[in-house]
């Protein structure tokens, strides 16, 4: 099983969130045992202010997260479903790294773990949401 594995998750470990985090790292463990993680260049760039350049090295490797490049296809395919958000009147242009995990995840994996608050099953009907503050 291939697991995509969104910044929420991964935050929510890396800052110790005294709401997510216990949850989230359960989540991470089931899903590593499961299978590979993979994360894209969305997610990348949003956990890395979190971390030293040694550290956030350390941290993919400890967690075994692998980088999994999107691909044209996802790219296009997260600016499809933007444009339907945005036809529905979406406002927000800060969801469009959201877009792009989720259509990384419905190319590239076979699930995703992420906190979802309904945003990713109501655009990637497709998409297994693993939503680990359900899950625990």
């Amino acid at each position: 099983m291939l697991t995509a594995v969104d910044s929420s998750v991964i935050l929510d470990v890396v800052c110790a969130d005294p709401r997510h985090a216990e949850s989230s790292a359960h989540a991470l463990r089931s899903a590593a045992a499961e299978g590979s993680l993979v994360v894209c260049e969305c997610v990348i760039a949003e956990i890395r202010p979190a971390f030293d350049r040694r550290q956030f090295a350390r941290f993919l490797s400890d967690w075994q997260l692998r980088f999994v490049p999107s691909s044209e296809e996802s790219a296009v395919l997260a600016g499809e479903l933007f444009a339907l958000y945005v036809r529905r009147g979406g406002l927000s242009r800060a969801l469009v790294p959201d877009f792009l995990i989720g259509a990384h995840a419905v190319l590239h994996a076979n699930r995703l773990l992420a906190r979802d608050r309904g945003f990713l099953r109501d655009y990637f009907h497709s998409l297994t949401v693993i939503n680990p503050s359900l899950e625990h």
